[in-house]
């Protein structure tokens, strides 16, 4: 036993190596140094490149982030540990930017932080680089549409807000269409008015007559205000009712230029044409109007059914050739007292749209061959029906804007048989205020008469009988006698 245990500690002796082996050792312990040596190199040229890049981006870009990168420049040369190779300290530029590796020896921590700070100023220097905010480029400027949009998205799209801005803009658009039609029609009225007056112009210089004048008003003229335009309706056959109107209350000559100059009261005979232009009854007018000048010619054709149509270009050319306050119509066959015309008539200057007149509201006449016969009779309901209120055709007043509102509208106002019925439904929807004023129509002696005693001087007086004062050139010189007013009473009249 003790013998084997012997033999079993007994160490043996290891086999010799070879040369082999020990060669193949060596060779691996070479590659092994060879790898570290070029994973280092190739480490250490990585960084020289990035330094490179960095050297070109400084000295090239047109970025105006520098001065932030320089700062962590500075920082990683302070630290020299891993921007250098191992077996040297720094590195500097030559100006053709080929790298120059400085020993350690050479240069030390602090020069190179100089360095650094160095080429950070003559970096600023040369590429002239401020720390601003760069404006960026290629984008565009919200516009209010897309402001708009972002504060509905903001809003969180509320259907009540959207709704409401869409009211408004509808609004504003309609506002706009409201106001561009307003201004249209307004443009083409005053187109409308300047034809008539050129027609009219054209038309009295044909016939000749001296009211021709009146159409050749100058400027300033046509800037005065005149306080009333009185248009006597007459007619081709009433030469003698016209002699006796010129006779008793409508000056003549001179003193209707001081009537028209002092009291700013134009009075005129309204007649229009013949139904043949150049035939004897116009040329009869003509020659009339040669004698007494105080004719307004229109471009109408007379006739008794055509009234209507008279009285929309009687106002139509009124209201273009004189800025009145007021434009009256009144029948040849009719007295009136001036003064007390033009005292009752500025009571109601400051209102807007006056209608004055005696109102009333006669029976609607359905039967033909009847005087005053209404072929629309169905118009105005069941037979028997009467006529809206409106004012007696021997005289009525109207104020300018709605004188203007008839000459605007000519064209499209329905025309009536009888002319002061069409002038009533003219006005019917408007807002206008009906004056009922009883002493424009009052009777003929003793009525006027008493009247003007009692102090209550009438406006105007006809025979309702007649319509007018019954054969007016015979009787209407004793009435201006019993109820006219006197000449002193329009001279000393103050309006």
């Amino acid at each position: 036993m003790a013998h084997s245990s012997c033999l079993c500690c007994i160490q043996l002796p290891l086999p010799a190596k070879t040369d082999r082996e020990r060669e193949h050792k060596a060779k691996n312990k070479n590659n092994v140094a060879h790898r570290k040596t070029n994973k280092q190199t190739r480490t250490e040229n990585f960084k020289i490149e990035h330094l490179l890049c960095f050297h070109s981006f400084s000295t090239k870009s047109s970025s105006n982030l520098l001065p932030f990168w320089y700062p962590l420049i500075l920082r990683f040369c302070s630290q020299n540990q891993w921007l250098f190779p191992s077996n040297f300290e720094a590195m500097t530029w030559k100006s053709r930017g080929e790298v120059v590796l400085v020993p350690r020896s050479f240069m030390s921590q602090k020069w190179m932080i100089f360095l650094c700070i160095g080429s950070f100023c003559a970096g600023m220097f040369f590429t002239n680089r401020m720390w601003t905010i760069p404006e960026p480029k290629g984008l565009a400027r919200t516009t209010a549409m897309e402001a708009e949009q972002l504060n509905l998205v903001s809003e969180g799209c509320n259907s009540r807000i959207l709704q409401e801005k869409e009211v408004k803009r509808e609004i504003k658009g309609d506002f706009k269409t409201q106001k561009s039609l307003q201004n249209l029609d307004k443009t083409i009225s005053n187109l409308e008015m300047e034809l008539a007056s050129a027609k009219a112009t054209q038309e009295s210089l044909k016939s000749g007559a001296p009211v021709s004048e009146d159409f050749k008003i100058n400027d300033s003229t046509r800037k005065r205000r005149y306080l009333m335009v009185i248009g006597i309706n007459t007619a081709f056959s009433s030469r003698k009712r016209r002699d006796s109107v010129r006779a008793t209350w409508m000056p003549q000559g001179e003193k209707r230029k001081k009537l028209e100059e002092e009291k700013g009261i134009i009075i005129r005979f309204v007649i229009g044409h013949g139904a043949t232009t150049g035939g004897i009854l116009d040329r009869a007018i003509e020659a009339e109007g040669s004698k007494h000048g105080d004719f307004l010619r229109l471009d109408h054709v007379e006739g008794y059914l055509e009234l209507s149509a008279k009285t929309k270009t009687y106002f139509a050319t009124a209201v273009n050739l004189w800025d009145a306050d007021f434009y009256i119509k009144v029948d040849d066959d009719v007295h009136v007292n001036i003064a007390t015309l033009g005292e009752t008539l500025v009571r109601h200057r400051a209102k807007p749209r006056v209608y004055i007149g005696c109102m009333k509201s006669g029976p609607v006449l359905s039967q033909k061959g009847v005087r005053y016969h209404e072929p629309e009779y169905w118009k105005f309901g069941e037979t028997g029906n009467k006529y809206f209120r409106h004012a007696t055709g021997q005289l009525y007043a109207v104020s300018k804007d709605l004188a203007t509102y008839i000459s605007t509208n000519k064209n499209v106002l329905h025309k009536y048989a009888n002319e002061d019925v069409s002038l009533g439904a003219w006005f019917i929807g408007l807002d206008v205020e009906h004056i009922d004023d009883r002493r424009l129509c009052c009777g003929t002696p003793p009525d006027c008469e008493w009247k003007a005693q009692a102090g209550n001087v009438c406006v105007a007086s006809f025979d309702w009988t007649c319509s007018g004062i019954c054969r007016s050139h015979e009787r209407i010189k004793e009435v201006h006698k019993k109820c006219g007013e006197g000449e002193k009473a329009l001279w000393n009249a103050s309006f």
